[in-house]
Order: structure tokens, then C-alpha cells, then sequence
């Protein structure tokens, strides 16, 4: 065996460990954070804040008594409240038993049901607040267009071409440029445009309009690749170029996705430019299902890359309340989809292999670490949606099943037995468990 061969996929795996060990470390903090901080507000008691599970490996006691651990398992957390028995907040009743009133408000079990409901209502609400958060940071950094389209970099293409930054686009082929808004319009633009590797671009340049030669608008070029997909296989970088499939020269990114959806899954060769060189490559599309805006799926045949214009739109920062808006949207959009999919799924209208267990989404991590810091953001930003959306599921042990007790509680006057609250926290940690094993499945089993 040659072990100098096996370094590359070795420092890969442990890029991918890494990346998953900060994304769930920073979603469970904050998670766990909001139960602490909104108990410590109701006046309910943290004996210990723990970031990780089994043997500690460091710990301080703060002023108000209250544990803060790193334990050596990163792969979740716990805030344990006075008068719990463990880390799922079950109560100790031999515990609370023997304390005074005032010791009692301090627990848990012994709080209103006010301050019991907002304490653990709070982690998944600070997972939706960490989402809009890192959605804002990314809608303001990455900026949006500027109005009207102007170039900003232009990306490195195989053909030449006579844009020049800071060119602003009135025509192209002889056709207005609509503005960044209007997405069917554009669509339009695109579908009227004359098939040619190069094109007319009618634009003003320090305040002259001039007639210049350039590339088709959305050339086969890779500005992203979807994680787990058949291009990440392939080995495609963003900034490639795909200049022919199957010995078919194409200049036109519309070209490639006609070629993909209609081999059906059929492996394809590509000839691919990568900064000045020429590479070829074999992938086999794989089935996607892809969200729809009316709330259903449809399954293509996809390779896993997104696509952009001949170069970089000028951007200008939004402010701060647009995109504020666009980080809630984006994190309803999440939730949405989120429903929508397992919707899908429980009936049978899409694979059940769109679930992912924690092998899938450790290397969603190191796939979208790898493609720059943004990207890794954004997914961090995606995952707590996801994790917030998750624990409010009315299922005992996690936070949603126990604001079900609190509901019921509210409507009876008295919290369910504690002979029945052992039996349902049972069956819901079998619950969770069994999605967990059906989850690493579908990381080992699903293609």
C-alpha cells in the first residue's frame, strides 16, 4: 500500500471532521445558550452548561454556581437545570422533595409555567435568531447588483472578450438589458438571444456607449457546486469552464442542462478549461428533487453546479433592513422547505434518501467549508433552521414535546404523571433514535 497516496484523503477527512466539529459546536452553543440565559432570566437555576458529552475535559465554576464543561464528544450539549435528574430535564422528585420554597422556584420542576414554557421554548428560537443573523451577514457582505447591471471582475473564460469592469450593460444582441428584479424577464432575454458563442454587448463606458464583443451571458461556467453531488465526485472546481460534452462543443449553460437532462443518467464526458488547461472528465448525473415554488418536487437529473454570468455583477451593500428581511425569508424558507420535504417523504413522493444522518451532513460540512468561508456561514446558517425547526417537534424528550406537556398542563392544571412522562420519554428517545439509525442508512446505503 502506498501510504504517500492515502495523505490527500486523509487530510480531507479530517478537514470535513473539523468543519462538522465548529458548525454543530456553534449551533449547539447557542442553542443550549438560549435555555440558560432565558432560565437564568426566569429564575430558574443551571447547575452545569455542557458543550459536548462524556469525559470532561475542562471545566470552571461561574459566581452564581453554575458548571461550564467542554467534554470530549462534540456532537451536542446540554444545560442541566436544579432539580433535573439528566440532561433531558427529567425531574427529580427525591430531589426537589426535600428543598425549601424558594429552593423549589429555583428548579425546573418547581418554576411557573411561564417561565418553565419560555426557557424551553428559547433554544430552538435562538436557533432561528442565529440563522436570520448569519443570513443578514452573508445578504450584506455578498452585496447586491447594482442597478443597472454594470460589470464588475470578469471571470477567466477560454474565449477572449472586450468587457471591461465598470462597463454598464445596455444592450445585448441588440436587446435591452431589464433590470435585476425582473427574473422572467431576464429568462426572456435569455430565451431571445441569438444562439452564438459571442455576442454584441451594447454598453456605456465613462459616459460613451459603445458597441463591444463578448462572450455568451451565462457561459458553462462552475461558480458553485452542490455538496454530495456528481461534480464534487468528479473533481470540478469553481472557476472551470465546461466547454464540451461528449465531444459537443458548448458555450452556452442552458446547452450543458439540456445535454444532462436528456442522457437520462447516462455518464458524460466532459471537456473542461481550468486556467489555461484542458482536463477531461466522466460523471454520472444523479437524481435530484428539487423544491418548487408551489410547494411540491420535481426530480431531475442534475450534476450539482451553479451556473453564472460571463462575469461578476458590480454589487453595492443593502442595508441593514433589507437584509435583515432577506435573512428572515431566507430562514422561513428553510423551515418551509424543510416541512414541505419530509411531507414528501413520509408519503412516498419523493426518496426517503433526501434524509441525511451525521456522516451526510459532516460532509456537506467539508464540501461548503471548502468552497470559502461564505459558504461555510451560510450552511451553519441553514443547519440551526434546521436544528431549531427539529427540536420543536412534538416528540417527548425533545423541546417541542415537552412545551406539549406544558400545554397540556396549562389546559388541565397539572402536569402529567410522572409514570407517564417515564413511558413517553421513552418512546420518544426510541422515536429519535430509530430516525437516528434510518439516518446513517441512508449515509452508507443511499448512492
Amino acid at each position: 500500500m502506498d501510504i504517500i497516496s492515502l495523505l490527500p484523503q486523509f487530510g480531507n477527512l479530517i478537514w470535513t471532521l473539523v468543519a462538522f466539529v465548529v458548525a454543530l459546536s456553534v449551533i449547539v452553543a447557542i442553542h443550549e445558550y438560549g435555555h440558560y440565559i432565558v432560565g437564568r432570566w426566569s429564575g430558574i437555576h443551571a447547575d452545569v452548561f455542557s458543550l459536548g458529552f462524556g469525559p470532561v475535559l475542562f471545566k470552571r465554576t461561574d459566581r452564581r454556581g453554575t458548571v461550564w464543561q467542554v467534554a470530549a464528544l462534540p456532537f451536542g450539549g446540554y444545560v442541566k437545570f436544579r432539580g433535573d435528574a439528566n440532561a433531558a430535564s427529567a425531574p427529580d422528585g427525591a430531589a426537589v422533595k426535600d428543598m425549601t420554597a424558594e429552593e423549589k422556584r429555583s428548579t425546573m420542576a418547581g418554576a411557573p409555567l411561564w417561565a418553565r414554557t419560555a426557557t424551553v421554548a428559547a433554544g430552538p428560537v435562538f436557533n432561528f435568531v442565529l440563522a436570520i443573523a448569519l443570513f443578514t451577514a452573508v445578504g450584506m457582505t455578498r452585496g447586491v447588483a447594482v442597478e443597472p447591471l454594470t460589470v464588475g471582475d470578469m471571470r477567466a473564460l477560454p474565449q477572449e472578450t472586450a468587457l471591461q469592469e465598470g462597463d454598464v450593460l445596455l444592450e445585448i444582441g441588440g436587446l435591452p438589458v431589464p433590470t435585476m428584479d425582473q427574473a422572467g424577464a431576464f429568462d426572456d432575454l435569455l430565451e431571445a438571444l441569438p444562439e452564438q458563442p459571442a455576442l454584441d454587448y451594447t454598453v456605456d463606458r465613462d459616459g460613451e456607449r459603445r458597441v463591444v464583443e463578448g462572450p455568451w451571458l451565462m457561459p458553462p461556467v462552475v461558480t458553485q457546486l452542490a455538496p454530495q453531488s456528481a461534480a464534487i465526485s468528479a473533481g470540478l472546481q469553481a472557476g472551470d469552464v465546461i466547454t464540451a460534452v461528449d465531444g459537443a462543443p458548448v458555450f452556452a449553460f442552458s446547452q450543458l442542462k439540456d445535454k444532462v437532462e436528456a442522457g437520462e443518467g447516462a455518464p458524460l464526458a466532459l471537456t473542461v478549461w481550468r486556467d489555461g488547461e484542458t482536463l477531461d472528465m466522466t460523471l454520472e448525473p444523479r437524481r435530484v428533487d428539487e423544491p418548487q415554488p408551489d410547494g411540491g418536487f420535481e426530480t431531475n437529473w442534475r450534476i450539482g453546479i451553479v451556473g453564472g454570468m460571463a462575469f461578476q455583477p458590480a454589487t453595492t451593500t443593502p442595508g441593514f433592513g433589507q437584509a435583515l428581511w432577506g435573512g428572515v425569508t431566507g430562514t422561513y424558507e428553510i423551515m418551509r422547505g424543510s416541512i414541505s420535504g419530509l411531507w414528501h417523504m413520509v408519503t412516498g413522493a419523493i426518496s426517503s434518501c433526501n434524509m441525511s444522518g451525521p456522516i451526510g451532513i459532516a460532509e456537506v460540512s467539508g464540501q461548503m467549508a471548502s468552497q470559502g468561508a461564505m459558504n461555510f456561514v451560510y450552511f451553519i446558517g441553514v443547519l440551526s433552521a434546521a436544528v431549531g425547526l427539529l427540536n420543536l417537534f412534538p416528540i417527548p424528550v425533545l423541546d417541542g414535546g415537552h412545551l406539549v406537556f406544558y400545554a397540556y398542563e396549562a389546559v388541565t392544571g397539572r402536569p402529567p404523571s410522572e409514570k407517564a412522562l417515564r413511558v413517553l420519554m421513552t418512546a420518544g428517545l426510541v422515536l429519535i433514535l430509530s430516525l437516528m439509525v434510518f439516518a446513517l442508512t441512508n449515509d452508507i446505503f443511499c448512492p
